[in-house]
Formats: C-alpha cells, structure tokens, sequence
C-alpha cells in the first residue's frame, strides 16, 4: 500500500520513537509507534478519497499527541 511521501510524522509522544502509517485488512488504517506500540484511533475508509482522507486524519491526530498506550497485563 503506498503512502503519501508529504507526510510528516512527529516522534512519538509517550517514548519519542518513530511513528509509521499502518493499514489493516485494506478498510482502516492509523499511525502506530515503532518502539512502543502506542497508537492512534482506526479511521475507517472505503475508497481512494476515503483512504487519502483518514491518512491525513491519523497523521494529524498523531502529530497533536493523541494516541492510546496500553500498559502491561492491560
């Protein structure tokens, strides 16, 4: 799945690690730190324009901090 080249994450939140733009089962996708797992909500898409649309909402949402981290036995 290619991603838009223009986007530019910020460091992770909680631990500073990098962020990558990650898709599921080619409906949803979100941002998720490589070191940490933290990440951001799933947006949902269901076409091209969709898909453009909620990468550029879980780059935002990453890049404003807003992420889920869940601890250990959580």
């Amino acid at each position: 799945m290619e991603i838009n080249p223009n986007y530019i994450l910020e460091d992770c939140p909680i631990c500073r690690g990098s962020g990558m733009v990650v898709h599921e089962g080619g409906w949803n996708v979100q941002v998720e730190c490589t070191d940490c797992s933290a990440h951001t909500v799933y947006v949902e898409y269901a076409n091209n324009d969709e898909k453009m649309k909620a990468e550029e909402q879980v780059v935002t949402l990453w890049n404003l901090g807003k992420v889920i981290k869940s601890e250990a036995g959580e």
